[in-house]
């Protein structure tokens, strides 16, 4: 049995409710024991008989330790890209009105569809890569590129498998009903039925951790999205719902009645929505990079979150069409500059709160009796990792107590 000690470190625990912020432990020690953290705290108090215990020490030189980063909330499973559509809004072309035409998700699916399995895992990889490179030990990907079940279960598939090839847990959600393909055109209760139906032979296969979909006026209304979260429910499986992007449709209200994991977006939430996500328990995801990119003017409204206690995560949103982006380092700093939040919520917000919007109890921490995913840091305070954007400090990165 290996027993790992980390010494000569300040350790950002984000534990909740600490007094310090961060909950930051100066000249730290943390004592790794079969993939899970066994003791943390000032190395001074580290009790003799765990010392004694240590088969490896490790002098981590006076870096930073945090959490493993989280990235709750990705699409990084596609293939091709939409420049063209990033010049067309530029020219002056609202995301709506390019979707309305026959772009936006559609161009994706179609691209999507026409790769091979081993095409769209070598494009994936990459983007994922990205993200593992700084820092981020756990991830979700989404489905909804496909839009039909042959192609649904291919994008599914591939997300298991780069899981299963890289030092990063994957976690997948079903997202069929993230658009209407073109063989429903003008259907989309029919198309509706078709997801409904897909869902349980998806999940048979082992291949859905959880459901979302896109509630909105472009996407699918409330009683539509209510009848896959009907079906979620059937098979036992958490909710999450894209929800008040463009307008307020009343989707975290519909998301909360199902006791959602997350809503995501946000930007129109209202003060009843806020309300019934704090009495759910349901997270807000941030995507910083879907409103800088889209050029949107309406903030989510980050003051309403605090006011009612909601948790914020901080996501990538890595998708083609509205935030083609795999840092989560970047997503910190904008998250500051853009919505305002302060240096230490956005750093909860790709941990902890992160962590909950998965519905993952084991990690987002470094506290005793959680698995040992935790990033090593070339920074001597946390705020540096929201500061300086553009870079990536990250010395060494631990996940399952393994060196990566």
């Amino acid at each position: 049995m290996t027993v790992q000690l980390w010494t000569h470190c300040d350790i950002a625990t984000l534990q909740a409710g600490h007094a310090v912020p961060y909950g930051l432990i100066k000249d730290g020690a943390l004592l790794v024991e079969d993939g899970q953290i066994a003791w943390v705290g000032r190395r001074s108090g580290l009790p003799a008989d765990q010392a004694a215990r240590c088969t490896r020490e490790h002098n981590a030189g006076g870096a930073l330790i945090t959490p493993g980063l989280i990235d709750c909330h990705t699409h990084i499973v596609y293939a091709g890209d939409r420049a063209q559509e990033f010049e067309l809004r530029l020219q002056g072309a609202s995301y709506e009105n390019i979707a309305r035409a026959g772009g936006g998700i559609a161009s994706t699916v179609k691209a999507t569809r026409a790769a091979s399995e081993a095409e769209l895992q070598a494009q994936s990889l990459k983007r994922l890569q990205a993200l593992i490179a700084e820092g981020v030990t756990t991830l979700e990907i989404k489905s909804g590129y496909g839009l039909a079940i042959e192609h649904e279960r291919k994008a599914l598939r591939v997300a298991r498998a780069l899981g299963r090839s890289q030092p990063a847990e994957v976690r997948t959600t079903f997202l069929g009903a993230h658009a209407i393909p073109p063989e429903f055109a003008g259907r989309p209760d029919a198309y509706i039925d078709e997801v409904v139906r897909m869902l349980p032979l998806l999940h048979a296969e082992g291949l859905v951790d959880a459901v979302d979909a896109f509630c909105e006026r472009i996407a699918f209304s409330a009683v539509q999205t209510e009848r896959v979260f009907l079906a979620a429910h059937a098979l036992g499986l958490p909710v999450k719902l894209h929800a008040e992007q463009l307008s307020d449709s009343g989707g975290a209200q519909l998301a909360a009645r199902y006791g959602a994991l997350s809503c995501d977006h946000l930007e129109w939430l209202s003060d009843a929505g806020a309300a019934a996500m704090a009495q759910a328990g349901s997270v807000a995801v941030l995507l910083p990079g879907a409103f800088y990119f889209l050029r949107e003017t309406r903030l989510p409204p980050v003051a309403l979150l605090r006011e009612h206690g909601v948790p914020m995560a901080i996501s990538t949103d890595c998708n083609p069409g509205s935030s083609p982006c795999s840092s989560l380092l970047l997503m910190l700093s904008m998250a500051c500059t853009l919505f305002r939040l302060t240096p230490e919520e956005a750093l909860a917000g790709v941990t902890r709160h992160a962590a909950n919007a998965l519905g993952l109890a084991d990690r987002g921490v470094i506290a005793a009796g959680k698995r040992a995913d935790f990033v090593l840091w070339d920074v001597a305070h946390p705020a540096q990792l929201a500061y300086a954007f553009g870079s990536n400090p990250r010395l060494q990165t631990v996940f399952k107590g393994d060196l990566v």
